[in-house]
C-alpha cells in the first residue's frame, strides 16, 4: 500500500469536567468551560462524510467493479461527474491528512488510502485516454493557424454562395476542432493538478511524456526529417542528398512554428502546478527530435564543398537564422539549452562551408583553361556562369552579411584601390561583401582579358571585351549586385565597356577609314589617285563586312549605338567624297565599276552587321534593314563626327 502521507503518534486524552468541582462553582453557565469532544466529533463526522462520497462515486468507477467502468471514459461520459470525482479525491486527501494527524492507526486511514489509490487508477486511465484520443487536436499552434488561414481564404473568396458555404463548413469545423482540444486541454490540466496534489504525479508524467514524445518523433518522421549519420551523409549523391535538403527546408518551419511550439504550450498548461515538471516534460519530449532538426544543417555542412552547393546551404543558413527567435523561446529552458547550442553549431558549421565554396568558386574561375574563342566575340559561358552565380549569391543579402562580415579578403599582389569602390554605407559587414564580390568579378574579367587574346583578330578582341563586360554590367543592374557595387562602379565599368567598342570601331574599320581622304572637301585630286582611293575603299569595306556579319554584339542597345556610331563616322565621310567626284567619274567610262557603292548603301550594309549569322538579322527584313539605314543616313547627315580618345588595353596588343 502506497503511503504519501508520514504518520505521527496520537495521544488519546480528552479534557473532562473535574468531579470534585463544587457545584456551587456552575452556577452560571457562563463560568462553564465547554469540552473539546463535540467539537473533534463535528470534525472527525465531517472527515468520516468525505470518505464516504468519495467511496461511492470512486467505487462506481472503480477498474474492477464492472465491465462498464472498464470500457467506459468518465470524462467523456460526464463532464459533471467528473468535475464530482476530482473534488472527492480533493476531499478524500483532506481526510487523509486529518486521520495522519489525529489517528494514524485508524481503520478509516487505510480506508482512505485504498480508495485513494482506486481513484489515482481510474484518472490514470482518464489521462490517457484523452491524450490518444485527442492527438489531433492539441495542438494549439496548428489549430490557430488553421483557422487564421481559413479566415483569410474567406476574407478573399469570391461571393458566391458555393463559396461562401464552403468557407462556412471550414470556420465550423475549424471552431469545433479548437473547442475539442480546449476541451481536452482543460481535463489534462485538471486530472494532472490532481494527480500531483495527491503525490502521484510521477504516474501522470509518465504517461504524458511517453505519448507526447511518440507524436513529436512521428510528426518530424512525416515531416521528412530522416535519422542520418555523418557517414551515410557523405555516401549520398548529391541528387538524394538535395532532395532531402528541400524536404528538411518545408519541414522546419512547420517543426518549430507548430510542433515545438505546440507541444510547449500544451506542457506549460497542463503542468502549470509545478515549474520543475513543466521543464522535465518538455525537455524529455522534445530533445530527441529537436537535436535531429537542427543537426541535421551541421551534418550537410560537413559534406564535400563544391560552389554548386552554395545555394543550398545558404538556405539552410537562412531557414535557421529566420527562426532563430522562436528558437530561443521555446526553447529558453536550462534543460533544452543544448537545443540552442546545436542550432548555433549549425550556423557556424554552415557559414564556415560558405566560405569554403566561395574560395572553391573563385579557384574555379581561375582554374579554367578553355582554349576555343567563342564564336564571333559573343558571350563566354564563364562568364553567364559566374554572373549568374553572383546574381543569385545576392538573394542572400543578409545572410552573406553575417556570414563574410568576418572574412578578411587576402590576395596575392596589391590591387588598385578603385576595383573596390562600393556604396557608401555606415554597415562594415556590407562593406565587406561588397569587397568580395567586387574582386571575384575582377577575378573574372582578368580571365576574360586572357581568353581575349585566343583572337586572331585584335578588333575582334576588342568586341569580345565589350561584350562580356556589358553582359557583367546588366546583371549588376538587374541584381542585388547593384546595392553591393554602388552606382560609381556601374559608370566606371560602362565606361569601360564604350572604351572596348570605341577600340573595335578603331581597330576593325581603320583600313576603311584610311581609303577616304580625312578632308573629301579640300584640294582636288587627281583622276587616277580617286580611282585608286574607290578601289581600296570598296575592296577595305567588302573585306570588312564580310568578316563582321559573323562577329556579334549580343546586347542590342550596345548594337546600336556602335552601328549608329560607326555610321556618324564613315557614312558623312563617304559622303562628301562621293558628292565631290561623282560628276567627274561620270564622264569616265569605268565609273560603274569603280563606284560600288552609293552614301545610302553604306547605311544597308551596316544594319547587317553585328548578328552573328552571316548577314541575316533574325529579327530585321530586307525593308526593315533599309528603314534603319536611312534613319542612321539621316541622323549621320546632321551629326558631326565624335571623337574619341584612345585607351590602354589590358590586352597591350
Amino acid at each position: 500500500m502506497r503511503k504519501i502521507f508520514k504518520s505521527s503518534k496520537h495521544s488519546n486524552s480528552s479534557s473532562s469536567i473535574s468531579s470534585s468541582t463544587p457545584s456551587s462553582s456552575m452556577s452560571s453557565p457562563l463560568r462553564y468551560t465547554v469540552p473539546n469532544t463535540p467539537l473533534h466529533t463535528f470534525s472527525e463526522s465531517v472527515m468520516a462524510e468525505n470518505v464516504e462520497n468519495a467511496r461511492l462515486i470512486i467505487t462506481k468507477w472503480d477498474l474492477e467493479s464492472s465491465s462498464f467502468a472498464k470500457v467506459t471514459s468518465l470524462f467523456y461520459e460526464s463532464r459533471r461527474e467528473a468535475k464530482e470525482f476530482l473534488n472527492s479525491v480533493k476531499n478524500l486527501q483532506r481526510a487523509m491528512h486529518y486521520y495522519v494527524s489525529e489517528y494514524s492507526n485508524s481503520q478509516k486511514l487505510i480506508e482512505a488510502q485504498q480508495l485513494m489509490q482506486t481513484a489515482m487508477k481510474r484518472l490514470e486511465k482518464e489521462f490517457y485516454q484523452i491524450l490518444a484520443s485527442n492527438r489531433d487536436h492539441l495542438d494549439l499552434e496548428s489549430t490557430s493557424t488553421r483557422s487564421s488561414s481559413s479566415r483569410a481564404r474567406s476574407s478573399t473568396s469570391d461571393d458566391s454562395d458555393d463559396s461562401e458555404d464552403e468557407f462556412r463548413i471550414a470556420d465550423e469545423s475549424i471552431k469545433r476542432v479548437e473547442q475539442v482540444s480546449s476541451l481536452a486541454m482543460s481535463d489534462l490540466k485538471a486530472i494532472a493538478d490532481c494527480m500531483i496534489s495527491t503525490g502521484y504525479g510521477k504516474e501522470c508524467v509518465k504517461i504524458y511524456k511517453i505519448i507526447r514524445k511518440s507524436i513529436v518523433d512521428e510528426g518530424l518522421y512525416h515531416l521528412g526529417v530522416d535519422r542520418l549519420t555523418s557517414s551515410q551523409i557523405n555516401k549520398l549523391e548529391w541528387e538524394v542528398l538535395d532532395i532531402k535538403i528541400k524536404n528538411w527546408l518545408k519541414a522546419i518551419n512547420v517543426a518549430v512554428k507548430t510542433l515545438f511550439s505546440g507541444e510547449r504550450i500544451l506542457c506549460d498548461y497542463v503542468f502549470a502546478a509545478s515549474a520543475s515538471i513543466r521543464e522535465s516534460c518538455f525537455t524529455e519530449i522534445t530533445k530527441d527530435g529537436a537535436n535531429l532538426l537542427f543537426g541535421f544543417p551541421e551534418l550537410v555542412a560537413k559534406t564535400k564543398k563544391s560552389p554548386e552547393k552554395m545555394f543550398r546551404m545558404l538556405d539552410i543558413y537562412e531557414a535557421v537564422y529566420n527562426i532563430w527567435p522562436e528558437i530561443q523561446s521555446i526553447f529558453s529552458l536550462k534543460s533544452t539549452s543544448a537545443v540552442q547550442t546545436q542550432a548555433l553549431n549549425s550556423l557556424i558549421k554552415l557559414g564556415e562551408a560558405a566560405r569554403g565554396m566561395l574560395t572553391e568558386f573563385e579557384s574555379a574561375i581561375q582554374k579554367e583553361s578553355s582554349k576555343t574563342p567563342v564564336p564571333g566575340g559573343g558571350i563566354h559561358p564563364l562568364t553567364r556562369y559566374v554572373m549568374n552565380y553572383m546574381s543569385f549569391l545576392t538573394d542572400y543579402k543578409g545572410i552573406l552579411s553575417d556570414t563574410i562580415a568576418d572574412w578578411p579578403l587576402s590576395m596575392n599582389s596589391p590591387m588598385p584601390e578603385s576595383y573596390f569602390c562600393s556604396p557608401e554605407s555606415d554597415d562594415s559587414s556590407t562593406s565587406a561583401v561588397s569587397v568580395r564580390l567586387a574582386w571575384l568579378i575582377l577575378v573574372l574579367l582578368c580571365k576574360l582579358d586572357v581568353k581575349a587574346e585566343l583572337y586572331k583578330d585584335v578588333a575582334l578582341s576588342y568586341l569580345f571585351l565589350a561584350n562580356n563586360l556589358q553582359y557583367v554590367v546588366e546583371k549588376v543592374k538587374s541584381s542585388n549586385l547593384r546595392f553591393f557595387l554602388g552606382e560609381d562602379w556601374l559608370k566606371k565599368h560602362e565606361g569601360k565597356v564604350k572604351q572596348y567598342a570605341s577600340n573595335y570601331e578603331r581597330m576593325g574599320w581603320s583600313k576603311v577609314m584610311a581609303s577616304l581622304p580625312e578632308n573629301p572637301t579640300a584640294d582636288a585630286i587627281p583622276l587616277e589617285n580617286v580611282r585608286e582611293r574607290y578601289r581600296s575603299f570598296n575592296s577595305a569595306f567588302a573585306e570588312a563586312c564580310s568578316k563582321q556579319t559573323t562577329w556579334i554584339v549580343t546586347d542590342s542597345k550596345l548594337r546600336d549605338e556602335i552601328k549608329l556610331s560607326l555610321a556618324r563616322k564613315l557614312v558623312p565621310l563617304y559622303r562628301g567624297f562621293y558628292n565631290k567626284y561623282r560628276d567627274i567619274l561620270r564622264r569616265d567610262f569605268s565609273h560603274e565599276s569603280i563606284v560600288r557603292y552609293a552614301p545610302d548603301d553604306l547605311g544597308n550594309y551596316l544594319s547587317d552587321l553585328l548578328y552573328g549569322n552571316g548577314g541575316l538579322s533574325s529579327t530585321t527584313s530586307s525593308v526593315s534593314s533599309a528603314s534603319a539605314s536611312a534613319s542612321i543616313s539621316s541622323r549621320t547627315s546632321t551629326t558631326s563626327v565624335q571623337s574619341h580618345g584612345g585607351w590602354r588595353s589590358p590586352l597591350r596588343r
